[in-house]
């Protein structure tokens, strides 16, 4: 088993735009992204997936709601909702780096892991809600959506629009990760955690129950990359690196930085809440749990970003 990556690809990623939401706009995201992946197993390294699912969540969960609106069909929960991503974003990463695989005639296979995450049912993102889920909606929009919905939470998400949110929890553990490290050790490209996992919690009875939340991916890809020991943590995102004052005409690239000076940037207001600042703290809780190295960067970067040629790389201070 060759050097260890965890790459964490967004959801928000993997829909280009307004015009490109349908499942197979959805797949030619996903093959761009599993091109770049294949990139880094040629280069030696054993990877494993991990990708979120906040729009997808959203649309899963607005079918549910409108088909029991319309045909009185059954609501499905969240944490089902949670489930389907996975299955159906985990489908469509298999199959594009399989393929992916044989078109570079790679001795390589890539396997999807349903994964359980398992979250403190006491945990005070179950009554405040932030986790953007869904479509953007307008400032014109949200009078008639709160009228017809009173019961969705909507807060504004990094200066893109408004989105419905919902409960987030700290993950605690990633059930599966013994069997996603026997995988890894047999030579296979694993997709696991996908979404943040399906998040589940311990009764009275110490037995398993899902919960209706979405896990901040980021939070989750981090932990397993602890859990697994990983080399290199790496977090693809819709930009190439991380900017002070993004999006000002000040703004400022990073090439690299330490926990310390990320620290100091979070504290001065650099990084947006809905955006750049969950990933900012899941690679903080990677390093402060061992990790030597964290990667943010663009899917089009990740080869170079890997070879120090790209991204913005963290360190321990």
């Amino acid at each position: 088993m060759g050097m260890l990556a965890i790459v964490a690809i967004g959801g928000n990623s993997l829909i280009k735009d307004k015009e490109h939401q349908t499942v197979p706009d959805q797949y030619e995201a996903v093959k761009e992204t599993a091109h770049h992946i294949v990139d880094l197993v040629e280069q030696g390294y054993s990877t494993v997936v991990t990708h979120g699912n906040g729009p997808q969540v959203g649309f899963i969960l607005r079918r549910s709601e409108l088909a029991h609106e319309a045909a009185d069909m059954h609501i499905v929960p969240l944490v089902s909702c949670v489930a389907d991503t996975q299955g159906a974003i985990g489908y469509q990463l298999q199959q594009a780096l399989n393929n992916e695989f044989k078109k570079r005639n790679v001795k390589k296979h890539a396997v999807t892991v349903v994964t359980l995450v398992e979250v403190d049912r006491d945990d005070p993102a179950f009554s405040n809600p932030a986790k953007p889920i869904g479509s953007f909606f307008t400032k014109k929009q949200i009078t008639s959506i709160k009228k017809k919905h009173p019961e969705w939470h909507i807060m504004y998400d990094s200066g893109r629009g408004y989105r419905r949110v919902v409960p987030s929890p700290l993950p605690k553990k990633i059930l599966e990760t013994d069997a996603i490290k026997a995988l890894v050790k047999q030579g296979l490209c694993v997709i696991g955690a996908g979404g943040g996992g399906i998040p589940v919690y311990r009764n009275q009875n110490g037995d398993l129950e899902g919960v209706d939340a979405v896990i901040d991916k980021d939070m989750a890809s981090s932990l397993l990359a602890s859990q697994l020991k990983a080399d290199i943590f790496v977090i693809s995102t819709a930009v190439d690196r991380v900017y002070l004052d993004y999006s000002k005409s000040n703004a400022r690239p990073l090439d690299k930085m330490t926990t310390e000076q990320a620290r100091s940037f979070i504290d001065e207001g650099h990084f947006a809440p809905g955006s750049m600042l969950p990933k900012i703290k899941a690679v903080l809780d990677f390093l402060d749990k061992g990790g030597k190295e964290a990667i943010i960067t663009s899917p089009e970067q990740l080869t170079g970003a890997i070879k120090g040629e790209g991204g913005t790389h963290i360190y321990p201070s």
